[in-house]
């Protein structure tokens, strides 16, 4: 069900009757009065709504019914989506900033309550509270947390993009006195962010945007929210801060402060943002828009942060799971509990001893040599850091002696490890949990097979993952914590597979365009701080290849596992933008090296990227830019062969979108522009002996990947590829980027053992050297923890998991197809090695679930598989045998 969304051109989607092979036709009809009729039509996937238009606050109530070669079918249960608030002149409730008792340093500001009551003469049938926070807000009515939603109202580009939570409160509303209130704290919006630990980048004042709107049995409304007569006062969160932590004494937490009633005397009164004419009290209408165009004040709405509302496509952030610890120590400085597993979260500590108790939780992913937590490797310290900045990740709580839990609700932690100091008694490992908290996405891909080192290494990055998916998808859930868009872009191939990211991901591109400068460049992080974008002082590190390309190459992938063409429509603006920008720079600038190599420049170099800054294959094994001296040469350094591969193939992607939504002489002039750029890169990069230069595995790589190898000159550059890796001692030595693509290319090239044993090496630098020290979560370097078990940098970054996708695509054999996106059509093609003996995968795609499970026995293979209603595969068997199946269980051999 889609609640509070904000389109009023919503898509509707079914999965056809078990046994279907082929729908022909649908109908749909909703209770605001449409009905389709029959339509002759084999789509039932993002189906566009066609019904009366849509008002704010609408709930629509819709069936369908489908024609197969079964006939015509009944029809289905009930669906609904709900519309939120459509506009700014929905909004009659005010934004409110609470009286802070003063300035406090970043990471110790304290967390404010607010509150208002408000009275209703009857018992309300429907009502639904809206809100929105600058920082981070949990809102109580009448005593009772609002919705199991946490960290709202989420991160975004919030100059141009706040979201607005939707819940209906109807339960919670009563006869008489109601109360509504909220905790604020500083969150993203004015906290600490990023690997600067930059703060009050979108604003320096907490403030609140809530209201609720109310019917009544006799069909009368009436609304209240945040305004005058508001008031606030400092919360029992002494600071709160996504990166520092959560401090709270809990004698100080005034018991009822959100209930009717309370007698908040003391507390201060709210400023609020326009003055009040009237509107903040309960106000009886028949309809919401009318109450703010009486005094004008429609125009003043604009002006005072309502045009930039927006609802999320994405589902909220959630409280998911909790890990009770499986072990605790004692340690000199306190007592140590590990959760078995690297999370995302927080913890719910149950005994916090008598009142008075002051206990600190430290949250590591590692522990030392005496088994306490360290969290040296996440402090920041690097060339472009003006000075070194401590982890954070520490929470303090005071006992008020009530026996409740403590669960900091305004702070999340990557951690598995957590040292309690304080407490006057011997702890249990059932005393604390670790509380599992991302985006709650729902699970589309499961993969299993013989190797239990390779499970485990699946299972690494989807704990990864789940600990970078906190409403955007990030780098790691430490020291940083941001949106980089390289990450993404390598990632999110199996991420699509493993989870449902369509929303998530469309969320993160809206901010990735809101952020993209006027010149087309694509920021690092979206969202990105001001300080490290346009006008920051780490301004010319954006705009690099492979990090900008996210804004081509992820809506493509997108639209090829769940056919979404709006998005490539949307997005459109920005790719064009981007392309212009690398266009304009592979023209209008020339490296140094390059110019005092060949003063007078060749007709392609106008196509060859050059110029600006690139991270290139960023952490190649054995890489060491910690030094500002070692920085500084990697940032001068000419990483055209990168910059230009990626150029060449952003472009040959924007001829296939354009080509997609009915663009066709962008298709044109984008193909003859990848034409030009791939030509450009041969002559520069490709000498006469045929030889790719630079000459390394991760330009071999992305050369085979992306197609710039003439078709006569594959094999052998196949070929080179595989002696770079024996010369390497059978290692991969590539980065960043080109990693994801390695085992695919060597598969597809003729390579597949080597691909094998490259997936099964267990010596550094490799996967399962990782998973062999214990890894539970993907290192950010290979290296992560060294022999002696000393860790290094982040140890939960999924860039390196994208190895998974070969698991899914090669290993199961679940493969998409270009020309039949959401995988209406699609291959399954199994490759076996590595002595694996069998291999299973499932994946629920828009039309229903695709299962593929092999298993070799005694050298004979046998494939199962489950075709969905509506799709057909294509089955490569290992023995070249190929065959189209339609729907249904089919079981086949050689």
């Amino acid at each position: 069900m889609a609640f509070g969304i904000d389109t009023t051109r919503p898509r509707l989607s079914w999965w056809l009757p078990d046994g279907a092979s082929q729908q022909s036709g649908y109908r749909i009809r909703t209770d605001n009065g449409w009905d389709s009729g029959h339509v002759t039509s084999e789509e039932s996937v993002l189906v566009g709504y066609g019904g009366p238009p849509l008002r704010s606050g609408e709930r629509v109530s819709w069936q369908v019914k489908v024609w197969t070669e079964q006939g015509e079918s009944e029809w289905s249960a009930p669906q609904w989506f709900e519309l939120g608030l459509l506009g700014p002149g929905d909004w009659s409730a005010r934004w409110i900033t609470p009286a802070e008792p003063g300035p406090s340093p970043a990471g110790q500001r304290p967390a404010m309550f607010v509150r208002g009551e408000f009275g209703l003469g009857q018992p309300a049938v429907r009502a639904r509270l809206y809100a929105t926070a600058h920082g981070i807000y949990e809102a109580f009515l009448n005593g009772v947390r609002v919705g199991d939603a946490e960290l709202t109202p989420g991160f975004t580009e919030y100059r141009r993009r706040l979201q607005v939570q939707a819940y209906d409160v109807t339960a919670l509303l009563r006869r008489g006195r109601n109360a509504l209130g909220a905790i604020l704290s500083d969150g993203w919006f004015r906290g600490q962010v990023g690997l600067p630990r930059a703060h009050d980048q979108w604003g320096s004042e907490l403030g609140l945007l809530a209201q609720v709107n109310v019917e009544f049995a006799d069909g009368s409304r009436a609304w209240a929210g945040t305004g005058q007569g508001w008031c606030s006062a400092p919360s029992h969160i002494d600071a709160a801060d996504l990166i520092a932590g959560q401090s709270a004494d809990l004698r100080r937490r005034p018991q009822g402060w959100s209930d009717p009633g309370f007698g908040d005397a003391g507390w201060e009164p709210v400023t609020v943002t326009v003055t009040d004419d009237g509107y903040a009290n309960l106000v009886t209408d028949d309809g919401y828009a009318n109450l703010v165009t009486d005094d004008g004040y429609a125009n003043l709405v604009t002006d005072d942060g309502y045009a930039n509302l927006v609802a999320s496509p994405a589902p909220p952030v959630r409280a998911v799971a909790e890990l009770p610890a499986v072990s605790v120590r004692r340690v000199r400085r306190g007592q140590v509990f590990d959760l078995g597993q690297n999370v995302n979260g927080w913890v719910r500590l149950k005994d916090l001893g008598p009142a008075g108790t002051a206990i600190t939780l430290t949250h590591g992913e590692a522990v030392d040599s005496a088994g306490d937590v360290t969290t040296r490797h996440l402090d920041v310290d690097l060339p472009f850091i003006p000075e070194p900045l401590p982890a954070g990740q520490v929470d303090q709580v005071v006992s008020d002696g009530r026996g409740e839990a403590f669960e900091p609700r305004h702070t999340t932690h990557g951690f598995r490890y957590v040292r309690v100091e304080g407490h006057p008694h011997a702890l249990t490992a059932s005393d604390l949990a670790g509380v599992v908290v991302h985006t709650d996405l729902t699970r589309a891909g499961w993969f299993r097979c013989s190797d239990e080192r390779i499970n485990r290494l699946h299972e690494a990055a989807v704990w990864s993952f789940r600990g970078n998916a906190c409403d955007i998808p990030t780098d790691c859930p430490t020291r940083e914590r941001a949106g980089w868009t390289g990450d993404w872009q390598v990632f999110v191939p199996a991420a699509a597979f493993l989870y449902d990211v369509a929303g998530f991901t469309t969320k993160w591109l809206r901010d990735l365009a809101a952020e993209q400068w006027s010149s087309g460049v694509v920021a690092n992080l979206a969202p990105s701080p001001p300080a490290e974008s346009e006008g920051g002082f780490l301004a010319e590190m954006n705009g690099s290849a492979g990090w900008g390309d996210a804004a081509v190459i992820v809506p493509w992938e997108i639209y090829r596992v769940y056919g979404d063409r709006r998005l490539l429509e949307e997005q459109w603006p920005s790719m064009a933008a981007w392309l212009g920008y690398v266009e304009r720079a592979a023209a209008g600038a020339r490296h140094p090296e390059r110019a005092a190599r060949r003063p007078e420049p060749l007709g392609h170099e106008r196509y060859v990227w050059d110029s600006g800054f690139h991270f290139g294959e960023w952490l190649v094994p054995g890489a060491d830019l910690k030094g500002p001296e070692e920085f500084e040469e990697f940032r001068r350094s000419d990483k055209a062969d990168v910059a230009t591969a990626y150029f060449a193939y952003s472009a040959w992607l924007m001829s296939q979108i354009a080509a997609v939504i009915g663009r066709g002489g962008d298709a044109q002039r984008y193909r003859h522009l990848a034409d030009r750029v791939r030509a450009a890169w041969q002559a520069e990069f490709i000498g006469p002996d045929g030889r790719l230069h630079p000459d390394t595995q991760a330009n071999h790589v992305r050369a085979l990947a992306f197609g710039l190898v003439p078709a006569e000159l594959r094999a052998d550059a196949a070929a080179r590829l595989v002696a770079l890796i024996r010369a390497a001692g059978t290692h991969l030595a590539t980065g960043f980027l080109a990693t994801p693509q390695l085992l695919p290319v060597l598969a597809d090239t003729g390579h597949l053992n080597v691909a094998y044993e490259l997936l099964f090496t267990d010596t550094m630098p490799s996967w399962l050297y990782m998973i062999d020290r214990g890894a539970t979560t993907v290192w950010e370097r290979w290296d992560g923890v060294d022999a002696d078990g000393v860790p290094f940098e982040s140890l939960n970054h999924y860039s390196k998991g994208a190895v998974i996708a070969f698991l899914h695509r090669y290993v199961a054999g679940i493969r998409l197809l270009d020309s039949s996106p959401g995988y209406r059509h699609f291959r399954i093609e199994p490759r076996p090695g590595g002595g694996i003996t069998w291999a299973q995968a499932r994946h629920d795609s828009p039309y229903g679930r695709i299962e593929s499970a092999w298993r070799l026995d005694g050298g004979k293979f046998e494939l199962a598989l489950t075709v969905p209603p509506g799709t057909t595969a294509e089955v490569a068997l290992p023995d070249g045998s190929l065959r189209t199946v339609a729907s249904g269980r089919h079981t086949l051999r050689p």
